[in-house]
């Protein structure tokens, strides 16, 4: 038995935290996997994994031996895929997930001229503000604005969203302007229902981020409906400027709190971890970060 196939056989066996989801993945039944691990034990001389009925771990030298094989391999599968990329078209089926306001605006265009790049490539295209499950739902990439909470996928920032509070002329002239986000305590919010009133409502005063939340006059998942609803003059927005800049220069909606908001967020693209990711995911990433860069026109329109 190779060295190559032994340590392969361990790295796959230690990031998938079982000899048969292991298995399973390179396509070999558990014993073979568990004959290669020994076989490389017995041949380094050490004891690599504690192995029980119900969990892995590993060893002082496991650890150690799995980082560095961990590297290894990624550099030979890397090696071994440019070579065989600069042979073969990139081609291929990717599974993207973006919200629904986003992507009908900026990702329309952007998506269209890469098939034109790709001819290829398939695009499967879900817009849907809910949280998705990236990896349970065999998604390739997932756009997602705001704080990232899964630690286990890999995140490449995309640009910045800045946000925006806005009424319609209508209801400020009916309820007043607020001054500072204390006063929103006597005004009618429209909610942003996928994040809590808290994280939707966050200002800068006095160079502290506080939460003044209005009264929730209307909730939807969706930041189009909600900013059709402020310029109707039900209430009082805090949005993502892309959605709302248009209307400000038409004048259909007005912008208030402005020395109060609070720092930009960040516009991810995740996609999940491995040794070997897909040629054609990457190279969507690097087309999107091209796109979408920090630049003055990202920062101007959106």
């Amino acid at each position: 038995m190779g060295r190559y196939e032994q340590l392969e056989a361990f790295v796959e066996v230690v990031d998938q935290q079982s000899f048969s989801a292991a298995g399973e993945k390179m396509g070999l039944v558990k014993s073979v996997l568990s004959r290669r691990v020994s076989e490389l034990e017995k041949r380094l001389g050490v004891k690599l994994l504690n192995r029980t009925t119900r969990k892995l771990s590993l060893t002082g030298a496991g650890e150690q031996l799995y980082q560095q094989s961990s590297l290894l391999l990624s550099g030979i599968l890397d090696a071994e895929q440019r070579v065989s990329d600069e042979q073969v078209a990139l081609s291929g089926r990717l599974k993207i997930a973006a919200p629904l306001s986003f992507g009908n605006r900026h990702l329309s265009g952007a998506i269209s001229e890469f098939v034109k790049l790709h001819p290829e490539i398939d695009i499967s295209l879900d817009l849907n503000d809910r949280e998705i499950d990236l990896v349970a739902e065999g998604f390739d990439i997932t756009i997602r604005i705001g704080g990232l909470s899964d630690s286990t996928l890999i995140a490449r920032k995309l640009g910045i969203i800045r946000f925006t509070t806005v009424a319609s002329e209508t209801y400020l002239k009916e309820h007043g302007t607020p001054m500072s986000p204390a006063d929103l305590v006597n005004h009618q919010g429209l909610l942003y229902s996928n994040m809590t009133a808290k994280q939707q409502w966050q200002f800068v005063d006095d160079k502290k981020t506080v939460a003044a939340v209005p009264h929730t006059r209307l909730s939807a998942n969706n930041g189009d409906f909600l900013t059709k609803a402020a310029i109707n003059g039900l209430g009082i927005v805090n949005s993502p400027t892309f959605l709302v800049n248009e209307y400000v220069k038409s004048g259909e909606l007005c912008e208030i709190l402005q020395g109060y908001q609070a720092e930009p967020t960040g516009i991810y693209a995740l996609f999940p971890p491995g040794r070997l990711i897909p040629r054609r995911v990457k190279v969507m990433v690097e087309y999107l970060q091209k796109q979408y860069g920090d630049l003055p026109e990202w920062d101007k329109g959106l």
